[in-house]
């Protein structure tokens, strides 16, 4: 039986926006103290995903570079794990976490 007569695979909105959500917390790493979960939404039209990620990152760093990671790996783990194509994946900065200094980790006084 050919493909078309076989009928179709829907990926639910909600689960192509947990894909991305998860894609995006490899893509950033561990979470500095007090950030939150990356999160997603995703809007599906004929095959093709528009993701919105809103994740906090740790400061200082390398904002752009880091984003840039994020957008690659969503894109890249949204398509391979639902089939979908990637048409653009925004990246929302919401919460800059201020990293820990060695000294104040540790418990060292200035």
């Amino acid at each position: 039986m050919p493909a078309r007569d076989r009928g179709a695979t829907h990926v639910a909105d909600r689960v192509v926006a947990k894909v991305a959500a998860r894609a995006a917390g490899e893509a950033v790493g561990p979470l500095p103290p007090g950030a939150v979960r990356p999160r997603a939404t995703v809007t599906v039209r004929d095959d093709v995903a528009r993701v919105r990620v809103h994740l906090d990152l740790d400061y200082p760093g390398d904002l752009g570079a880091r984003c840039g990671r994020v957008r690659d790996r969503v894109a890249r783990r949204v398509t391979a794990l639902t089939g979908l194509a990637v048409r653009s994946v925004d990246v929302e900065v919401e919460r800059l976490v201020p990293r820990a200094r060695p000294e104040a980790a540790a418990g060292g006084a200035r």
